[in-house]
């Protein structure tokens, strides 16, 4: 078989999507004599989807330094887009960027128009979008602009993907989101390169989650599990997919399969050297492990995950928490807020401080974390963090003593977690119910709602959680546990028709130390007369 009968074959094999033999076929087509820049360049693609990212960047060079030579800018600063990309994906910025400059300066000595430009505009974007949301946008535009120029479906999605994150981070999420609905749009319709297509689920579906629209990112995450599945050599975004499907499993209260997702995602990615998402593998599993009161596993976790780069607040600030840390906690909270100047990206990080705040005893403090969460849920117009906005509202206004109003904002928490299938979040909203219906004296709601929140939470073992209830919550009081054991005594020689005297000789006290255990029982259980008192015994088996 000659090198152009397997260079047919691997062209074949990639238009499939059978990335194992494209990229051996390929391979050994380039082993031969070397290809061509489009069947090179897919080799290159091919290498990164089967997991060989050096590949990637190691034939993309070479491509760079052939195109240069032989004074093809536009094939130059395709390839130095390539080497970019790759060097971005494993988050060595600084070669993604020089990378990116020399793709630029290819085109310098070129006045001609061609996609590369606005390939290398797409990577400048993503490189600014976290510090200049603003700039990226308007960068994005042209992304868009020049995929329009050139019918190019990658180039459009990519500008649209961009728009839509550049939109959210300016907090016009509605618009945003309709973006990102968009791109989604031709990635189902299977119009994207599979580099590409990876690459907006991923990023769509991180997308959901800053912006807590639950509902979509479990129908990407599902879209995105089975495009995985239907390409079983592919690799770099099945960690992605591993860590999002945690993500959604942890919501739905499935943590042991979360966790095996999360441990999945960990041992893929190590086959990945240098691949950052790591960090994001080790602080799913993280959380886990504090919700389920593994406190020193979580620790290590969240500390591994920090060494990736991975932003460990707030689990880390609720983990001190529950050490009883609360210094730490208050810290460690406190220096993420002040790193983190998006609104969309403050709520959870406010929810918690709001836990943290009240834990110290500081309701103002709690009180301003609220407000300011409330704003935010008010602006972004999810019902996941409205939910979240409700429950720490609730937390506080059962602080300061309001608890009627706590209990309507409890009660609208826990209709929203009960819409989305949040069934931890739920019960947590359920416990303030109770604590607030105990507040106003309706005992027997309280018993309801606390029993059934203690309840989930040994159902979903969130151990954690559980030692916290049950220090806070004691099951509602009837009317008589009030009483202490010597009135208690009193009550039931009262009930057998005893007067006082004779109650006071029974009990070796004085007539006037009797006469006030009769008044306390009467206003503790609001009673009016000993015939009333003789009554209530009998009622509640006293006697």
């Amino acid at each position: 078989m000659g090198t152009d009968d397997v260079i047919e074959i691997g062209r074949g094999a990639f238009r499939r999507g059978d990335w194992g033999i494209a990229y051996s076929t390929l391979s050994a087509a380039d082993d031969d004599a070397p290809l061509a820049f489009e069947d090179l360049e897919n080799l290159a693609k091919t290498a990164y989807v089967v997991g060989e990212e050096h590949r990637l960047v190691e034939l993309m060079s070479r491509a760079h330094r052939e195109a240069t030579e032989a004074g093809d800018a536009s094939t130059a600063a395709q390839a130095a887009f390539w080497v970019s990309f790759g060097y971005f994906d494993r988050g060595q910025v600084a070669q993604a960027r020089g990378w990116l400059h020399r793709g630029h300066g290819a085109l310098e000595s070129s006045p001609e128009r061609c996609p590369a430009r606005g390939y290398l505009v797409s990577l400048q974007a993503r490189l600014v979008l976290e510090e200049d949301p603003q700039a990226a946008l308007d960068l994005a535009t042209q992304v868009h602009e020049c995929g329009r120029e050139f019918d190019d479906p990658d180039l459009l999605a990519l500008g649209r993907l961009l728009q839509g994150q550049a939109l959210v981070a300016l907090g016009e999420v509605r618009r945003g989101l309709a973006c990102l609905d968009e791109v989604m749009v031709a990635v189902t319709a299977e119009e994207l390169s599979a580099v590409i297509s990876g690459l907006v689920y991923c990023q769509v579906i991180e997308a959901c989650h800053q912006t807590f629209d639950v509902s979509r990112a479990r129908e990407w995450t599902g879209a995105l599990t089975r495009w995985c599945e239907a390409q079983p050599d592919l690799v770099p975004y099945r960690g992605d997919c591993l860590i999002h499907r945690a993500q959604i499993l942890q919501l739905n209260g499935d943590w042991p399969r979360a966790m095996t997702e999360a441990d999945r995602a960990g041992t893929l990615l190590a086959t990945l050297p240098g691949n950052p998402l790591q960090g994001g593998a080790l602080y799913e599993k993280a959380e886990l492990h504090r919700l389920r009161g593994e406190l020193d596993e979580a620790a290590q976790c969240y500390r591994e995950a920090g060494g990736w780069g991975h932003e460990t607040q707030p689990g880390l600030a609720l983990l001190r928490l529950a050490q009883g840390r609360l210094d730490a906690a208050r810290a460690g909270i406190g220096r993420a807020l002040d790193e983190t100047k998006n609104p969309v990206n403050r709520p959870r990080l406010l929810a918690a401080q709001v836990e943290i705040a009240l834990a110290g005893d500081d309701v103002a403090g709690a009180r301003e974390s609220a407000e300011e969460l409330e704003r935010v849920a008010d602006e972004v117009d999810a019902p996941f963090l409205e939910a979240i906005a409700a429950l720490a509202t609730s937390s506080v206004l059962l602080a300061e003593g309001q608890a009627s109003a706590a209990l309507a904002s409890g009660r609208r928490a826990w209709t929203i977690w009960q819409q989305l299938d949040v069934p931890f979040e739920a019960a947590r909203s359920r416990a303030l119910i109770g604590l607030a219906s105990q507040e106003l004296g309706d005992h027997d709601r309280s018993e309801v709602e606390l029993r059934a929140a203690r309840a989930t939470f040994q159902e979903l073992e969130a151990v954690s959680e559980l030692r916290a209830f049950d220090e806070r919550v004691r099951p509602p009081e009837r009317e008589h546990e009030v009483l202490t054991p010597r009135e208690l005594e009193v009550l039931r020689l009262v009930a057998a028709g005893k007067s006082n005297r004779k109650i006071a000789e029974e009990l070796v006290l004085s007539e006037k130390t009797v006469a006030r255990h009769v008044a306390n029982i009467f206003a503790k259980l609001d009673l009016s007369s000993r015939a009333a008192a003789t009554a209530y015994a009998f009622q509640h088996d006293l006697v």
